[in-house]
């Protein structure tokens, strides 16, 4: 199946969760004015993504598997797939406005339409339009697996990433306040802790260990005489992987164009701990530095020139030369991630491949997804 034949069967899928999310609206009694409302916040904030996250939960369930999946399969990994995208749309729409953020996904952040189907302008409804994408999680989760013997443990990983990466997000935004920006308190290993709460659980981990959990992978199994502990190594190997993800968009943000990444990077404007300053901050000389606390994260009428000083520093050739650095640390990155895979202990060729123990393709088939990408 071609990539686009993949997404189109993937969104088939959230057009019935829609319909089921609607419906129970309805059932609720529901206003009408209400119903439209949380109709266009699932449907601009949801789809719109490049879906690698919901969709890796289909991919790995096939690669535990080892087969074709059964429509019914089918349906039940893409619905835990959508339920990660309708987490990440929750934590888009609450962190564009703690960031005041203007464009996502090549539209205006939901919180700056300025009408929703002539009812009027999102502004601070996004806040409760946030709770809402993530309160259908818990309802699509009851309806749809309440019966199964995996419930409580889909619940548990929901709420533990759930927190998790909000935890992440505390340490973001102290970090880097908006009224006080002290860049001398970023460094590269305040960064790591940010990007492996913030981001890492929620966008590599949980795809990977709800897959698990539908496949009957259990917390502990022999294998050759050896007891493997299958969501310790999932976290070995995916948390590093959702560092280096988070380093290609804290690059790309600086690096890339709108058009190419479907938003405008505000990182230096908004003033970040991304991991080009922080490499910046190690790396650069004293000279380099002073620019950097003179410019960095410093908002006013001139504020786009102090962003264009900070990126002509990074894209020196004969200074700091971001983009050489972040090649390196990329080619360094993928070839330990790779090398962490080879060591996932697993099934021998002869024996029988039932869906319940790790498979080394399942974290080959993510990083394949993020490596050298350009959004």
């Amino acid at each position: 199946m071609s990539k686009v034949d993949k997404r189109n069967k993937f969104l088939a899928v959230f057009e019935r969760i829609r319909e089921e999310l609607i419906d129970h609206m309805k059932s609720e009694k529901m206003p009408e004015d209400a119903v439209t409302w949380f109709n266009e916040n699932l449907t601009y904030n949801v789809p719109g993504g490049k879906l690698n996250r919901g969709i890796s939960v289909v991919d790995t369930v096939a690669i535990l598997l080892n087969r074709p999946l059964t429509d019914d399969e089918y349906f039940k990994a893409a619905l835990l797939g959508w339920c990660i995208e309708l987490l990440q749309a929750f934590f888009l729409v609450s962190d564009d406005m703690m960031d005041g953020s203007i464009s996502r996904r090549g539209q205006p952040c939901w919180y700056r339409v300025h009408d929703v189907k002539g009812l009027g302008k999102v502004h601070n409804v996004a806040i409760n339009d946030s709770f809402m994408l993530e309160g259908a999680i818990y309802h699509l989760l009851k309806t749809h697996f309440r019966r199964e013997s995996y419930y409580v443990d889909l619940l548990e990983l929901f709420q533990e990433v759930t927190y998790k990466t909000e935890m992440g997000q505390l340490v973001d935004l102290i970090t880097a306040p908006e009224d006080n920006i002290d860049i001398r308190k970023y460094n590269l290993d305040k960064h790591t802790f940010i990007v492996r709460y913030k981001t890492a659980f929620y966008s590599f981990y949980l795809s990977v260990a709800l897959a698990m959990r539908m496949c009957g992978v259990p917390d502990v199994y022999e294998l050759n005489g050896k007891t493997i502990e299958p969501y310790k190594e999932a976290d070995r190997i995916l948390i590093p992987m959702g560092e280096f993800f988070q380093v290609q968009d804290d690059y790309l943000d600086y690096h890339g164009t709108e058009e190419e990444i479907g938003k405008i990077g505000t990182d230096i404007i908004d003033g970040k701990c991304s991991w080009c300053v922080c490499t910046a901050l190690t790396y650069g000389t004293e000279a380099q530095k002073q620019l950097l606390y003179e410019n960095y994260g410093k908002k006013g009428v001139d504020q786009a020139v102090r962003e264009q000083a900070v990126k002509d520093m990074y894209n020196d050739k004969q200074g700091l030369n971001i983009p050489r650095r972040y090649e390196e640390y990329q080619k360094k990155a993928v070839a330990e991630i790779n090398a962490m895979i080879d060591q996932v202990p697993e099934p021998g060729a002869r024996e029988v491949i039932k869906g319940d123990k790790l498979r080394r393709d399942a974290f080959r088939a993510f990083l394949s997804k993020i490596t050298d990408r350009k959004a």
